[in-house]
């Protein structure tokens, strides 16, 4: 999209930090002398996504700061994608980059009806930010997309409606499903962990990156496809287990960072999940 727009795409890559013990999504970092390298007085925007899929990461304030600091230096437009914003676990806050001081006037937020209602198949959302900048984006909009789902939009609305005055409240949906979802995730980082997996906890979102390095599982490594393709599509095939390469998300001088991991969903009913360990742990039983 960049590149049709007449950009240049540059990419940052959030980098591993830890591989033992328990390792969570804050293990995840941006470098930040890396990311200051980039700027120049040719950047128009960064696209900045938090919480963050794949790994969960859930940006701080300061690591925000930090960002917010170098796009006010070089006058530069953020795009923050926070449709996981209300996946939020315990213990962890999202923070919008656009509420950071002088940040509004340069920030387009974005939002989805399918993330925050779990209804990922309607692909409705919405985009907040100022005048002149909500101005173009209508612009393209307009001419993009050329019919909206009126009953859709009346349903997002009405939810909207039932949700909001309850936001803050144990009822709410926005915090009942992070709620519902906690057991989950701590199921799977433990059978994940059990089978010799390194799992990264996410602090947002329901997805889970586990590093399967320590497997005994035996790669072409003179093929041109990057190992995670290789072991998801052999653990798809054989062991009717279905999980997505995270090299995926990479650009291609990145894609080796994530070569050792695997991204698993965990909002799934309890059978599911059940299922899902089962298989894994009969598996595991095999490299023994």
């Amino acid at each position: 999209m960049v590149k049709v727009a007449g950009g240049i795409p540059v990419f940052i890559p959030l980098r591993p930090t830890k591989s033992e013990g328990v390792v969570t999504s804050d293990d995840w970092k941006l470098d930040p002398a890396e990311l200051a390298s980039k700027f120049s007085d040719k950047t128009k925007a960064i696209i900045v996504n938090t919480p963050h899929n794949p790994t969960g990461k859930i940006f701080t304030r300061d690591e925000l700061t930090m960002i917010a600091d170098l796009c006010k230096k070089h006058d530069v437009v953020v795009i923050s994608d926070e449709v996981y914003e209300w996946l939020v676990y315990k213990g962890h806050q999202h923070t919008r980059i656009a509420t950071l001081p002088d940040m509004w006037e340069r920030t387009v937020t974005i939002g989805s009806a399918g993330k925050t209602f779990s209804v990922t198949g309607w692909k409705l959302g919405w985009s907040i930010g100022p005048k002149d900048l909500i101005h173009a984006l209508r612009t393209v909009h307009q001419n993009c997309t050329y019919t909206c789902p009126t009953p859709i939009q009346e349903a997002v609305a009405i939810g909207f409606e039932r949700e909001t005055p309850l936001i803050g409240k144990p009822e709410c949906y926005f915090n009942e499903l992070p709620a519902e979802l906690e057991p989950k995730r701590k199921k799977m980082a433990k059978f994940l962990s059990e089978v010799g997996m390194v799992p990264t906890i996410p602090e947002g979102g329901y997805f889970m990156m586990a590093d399967y390095s320590k497997l005994n599982v035996q790669m072409d490594e003179k093929s041109d496809e990057p190992k995670d393709f290789q072991f998801v599509k052999w653990l798809t095939k054989n062991k009717k287990l279905s999980a997505i390469p995270p090299s995926a998300f990479y650009s291609a001088e990145h894609k080796h960072l994530a070569s050792n991991f695997i991204r698993f969903c965990f909002i799934k009913t309890d059978e599911t999940l059940e299922k899902a360990e089962k298989i894994i742990k009969d598996w595991k039983a095999t490299l023994a």
